[in-house]
């Protein structure tokens, strides 16, 4: 898995946040954003979060890498602003309240047993015919949520029955993230 230092993990903020305030038309300073570390060249799925006095504003993300880290981070968070289909799109007036988090993904596995997740370090993809979802390490965390319930959760958001997981023919895969944010590094 990918682990960046926190100077990376600052400079990936900002561009979000740069990112977002530019497709609203609006001035941000990020300063000289150093995008040349080699890591930067890694491709791997990555989440971009915006929440709002701690309310889930958007959510967008690749859980498969398909392009470098900042290009990635560029394409989420455009679309965690404006085209989460929960939510209307990002105004001018909302820009100043968010507080953005980044979620950069390990390569995803297939579990063999659901007594195997550990909450908190796992996020998990339920599957099931042309159903999946997807939660993030960070939500069971987030909801104090035990391991059935982080399972039953992942099952509702792939639009299955709770129970789903526990049926032959359901995939269920885990992987990791390195999670940080604008509030947790102090930049906001």
């Amino acid at each position: 898995m990918v682990e960046l230092n926190r100077e990376q993990q600052v400079t990936l903020l900002k561009l979000s946040r740069r990112t977002i305030s530019a497709a609203l038309s609006l001035e941000f300073d990020s300063g000289e954003l150093d995008l040349g570390d080699e890591i930067f060249t890694t491709r791997c799925g990555a989440f971009v979060t915006l929440h709002i006095s701690g309310k889930l504003r958007g959510c967008i993300g690749n859980i498969i890498g398909v392009k470098p880290i900042p290009e990635t981070i560029v394409e989420m968070s455009k679309s965690s602003a404006f085209k989460d289909p929960r939510f209307k799109p990002l105004t001018r007036d909302e820009f100043p309240l968010i507080d953005i988090e980044i979620s950069i993904l390990s390569p995803i596995e297939v579990l063999k047993d659901p007594g195997e997740i550990v909450v908190g370090r796992d996020g998990l993809i339920i599957s099931r015919g042309y159903n999946s979802g997807l939660l993030l390490p960070q939500v069971p965390v987030e909801q104090g949520w035990d391991r059935n319930t982080f399972l039953e959760h992942t099952c509702y958001k792939a639009g299955l029955p709770a129970h789903a997981w526990k049926l032959e023919g359901t995939k269920i895969e885990k992987f990791s993230a390195q999670v940080f944010g604008e509030k947790g590094l102090g930049l906001i």
